[in-house]
């Protein structure tokens, strides 16, 4: 498409507004949001400036906690703006390449490609098309190799960047780990290379970027194959690049009060709450959940902050909703106490509060009712993940059936009627025995609410994903299931649900069947040569692959055959293949600060009926997983002595 050349920095609003009544949600384009930031372009090339991009549409970027954090500490340093971009739809898209007119940014409607840093924050591993559209559309070339000095560095961050090897192509550099420290020290970088005139271009910058041990550039190393296929060796090409790059720790999270003006959108979102992170990590040693893995350690913030974060924010925001998010927020060492003090302070202010999915193990009646006092009794989510005992010793989630029903039994009996259960299928070793499980216990659940309830109109969901083994857990090296015996273990279980006129209408059954689950773990575990798999994808119309009714796994799959067997690989050589530990795997270059013999035990562990849990090491000795020697850090938790704040009760 051809594009009108403007000054950079200058808004193509005036450009983009005529088109917009042909599109569907043309709100979500507008900006202007309450606590939105625009600030100067300014003419001082000393600036450094930042377009930050969730890869997915605005309903869905915008409430995400890390882009508003990012947004927010970017925009309060002296010589920094940033600004937001998000996924455009198809139908814009389109109108885009008709007039020429180039991806941009929500904030002052300025083009991508006049930003010197494209940070992309990636959650999931299927929003990489969207990465490439936005490229495109930005008129930045899709391979870093064929960047010049007038685009942007494209940098992403995310939990997905802890593997970024599928889209090294299509990137410049990535970071792991926390990101308020790390993005002010690259705009410091950034800072200082322009006033010394910019000298050696943009693989300079690149270079002072990797050499200060925080950023990682692909293009700076060399990866070698085996006969087999597999990885012989990742190796820096160039003096002064280190041969592993560390995540980043945010260690005192009450210095980091993020996000204190909560972005408020214009069009409908999937959360319209505001959210206060209460504490960052989990050491719980779920052996699937990469999160809990690469955020270690335990990071709790004080009764005060949170207290100081909530009311800030909903004054800021006129949100009548909070959300205390973290991993396991009922973990929380003062969850009570944060409970009644919010709970006293909002009771008459029609704000409520919310916990995400509890552990059945942390869940308590008097901490619902805390969470429920202003009359919104919304229903209750837990995820015993596994159906089986067995398969829960087999995750290191060890919720005992009893455990269960007693909870569910109390949220009953206390006026709750709905109880959501989240599992998921396909984990390693598990059978067909173990999904049918899921039934007995749904029924179990009912027929003990209906008991302490006295009642018929008990309800409960079981809502079921597909497993996909991450980098970086004790599932690293575990086959994935393929996507024919998920399907077929999932109608299984379906039917034995419905079976039972006792309780088939009272149970509800939600899943997503097993085809985008192998492309998210071909995504997961893929290294450099997936990369011509995303682009050929995205050259044959992949977008959104992250929504059902866009994605599709024929595209996936051609994808595949057409790019991967000429390097000796296939789809399931990435997904359905176990792998061995002397395997070198494409992010061991990349140092979550987890010990990999420790990774290793832990998943014999898990194939060893006999082995013991691996305690929280919370409230037990440190069990050895390498992250605080290897990162300098410790675990913060309280009791810290502080009170929540003296808020008046209004």
């Amino acid at each position: 498409m051809s594009r009108t050349t403007v000054r950079p920095g200058t808004s193509v609003f005036d450009r983009l507004e005529p088109l917009l009544p042909q599109v569907s949600k043309p709100i979500q384009y507008v900006g202007g949001e309450l606590n939105a930031t625009s600030k100067p372009w300014g003419e001082d090339e000393c600036t450094a400036r930042w377009a930050l991009m969730y890869p997915d549409a605005y309903e869905v970027g915008l409430p995400n906690q890390g882009v508003q954090i990012l947004y927010e500490v970017l925009n309060g340093a002296q010589d920094t703006l940033a600004e937001r971009t998000y996924a455009v739809w198809p139908d814009l898209e389109a109108l885009m390449r008709e007039h020429g007119i180039g991806q941009f940014t929500v904030d002052s409607h300025r083009l991508v490609r006049d930003f010197d840093v494209l940070g992309v924050s990636f959650a999931t591993e299927l929003g990489y098309t969207n990465l490439l559209t936005a490229l495109d559309l930005a008129g930045i070339p899709l391979h870093a190799r064929d960047r010049t000095d007038a685009d942007p560095v494209v940098l992403a961050g995310g939990h997905a960047a802890f593997n970024p090897e599928p889209v090294a192509d299509f990137v410049d550099a990535a970071v792991l780990g926390d990101g308020e420290e790390v993005v002010l020290a690259i705009s410091e970088v950034i800072r200082e290379w322009k006033g010394e005139g910019s000298p050696g271009g943009r693989e300079e910058l690149l270079r002072r970027l990797a050499v200060s041990g925080g950023v990682y550039v692909p293009s700076f190393y060399d990866v070698s194959y085996d006969d087999a296929g597999a990885i012989a060796s990742v190796v820096p090409d160039r003096p002064g690049v280190p041969h592993r790059v560390a995540k980043h720790t945010l260690m005192d999270l009450d210095a980091w009060p993020y996000p204190a003006k909560p972005l408020v959108p214009l069009a409908e979102t999937v959360h319209e709450r505001f959210s206060v992170e209460i504490f960052r990590g989990c050491t719980r040693g779920c052996r699937f959940c990469q999160a809990g893995m690469i955020t270690r350690p335990v990071r709790e913030r004080s009764l005060t902050t949170v207290g100081e974060m909530v009311e800030n924010g909903v004054r800021a925001s006129g949100f009548d909703e909070v959300g205390l998010l973290s991993l396991s927020s009922a973990d929380h060492t003062e969850i009570a106490d944060i409970a009644t003090g919010l709970a006293d302070r909002y009771e008459d202010e029609g704000v409520s509060l919310s916990l995400p999915s509890t552990r059945v193990d942390a869940f308590n009646i008097t901490l619902a009712n805390e969470f429920s006092r202003n009359g919104r009794r919304s229903g209750l989510t837990f995820a015993p993940e596994g159906g089986s005992e067995r398969m829960r010793k087999v995750i290191n989630k060890m919720v005992s059936e009893q455990d269960l029903i007693d909870t569910v039994a109390a949220a009953y009996s206390h006026g709750w009627r709905q109880v959501k259960l989240y599992f998921m299928c396909g984990l390693p070793t598990e059978t067909d025995e173990d999904v049918l499980e899921i039934a007995d216990l749904a029924k179990k659940v009912i027929a003990k609410g209906r008991e302490v309830s006295g009642r018929n109109d008990i309800r409960c969901t079981v809502s079921i994903g597909g497993f996909v083994p991450k980098p970086h857990t004790p599932f690293q090296w575990a086959s994935q299931l393929d996507p024919e015996t998920t399907d077929e273990r999932l109608r299984k279980l379906r039917e034995e649900v419905r079976s039972d006129k006792r309780y088939g209408r009272a149970i509800g059954f939600r899943y997503h069947d097993g085809e985008p689950g192998i492309i998210e773990g071909l995504l997961s575990r893929g290294d450099r040569r997936v990369g011509a798999v995303i682009e050929r994808v995205w050259r044959e119309g992949g977008r959104f692959d992250g929504w059902s009714e866009h994605f599709s796994y024929e595209r996936w799959r051609a994808a595949c055959e057409s790019e991967l067997p000429a390097q000796g690989v296939d789809l399931d050589w990435y997904t359905t293949r176990e792998r061995a530990y002397d395997e070198v795997l494409p992010w061991d270059h990349l140092d979550s600060g987890l010990d990999k013999d420790w990774l290793w035990q832990d998943w014999e562990d898990a194939l060893d009926p006999d082995s013991v849990d691996v305690e929280d090491c919370r409230w037990t000795p440190c069990y050895d997983c390498g992250v605080c020697p290897e990162m300098g850090t410790d675990i913060q938790i309280g009791p810290t002595g502080q009170k929540l704040l003296p808020l008046s009760v209004v």
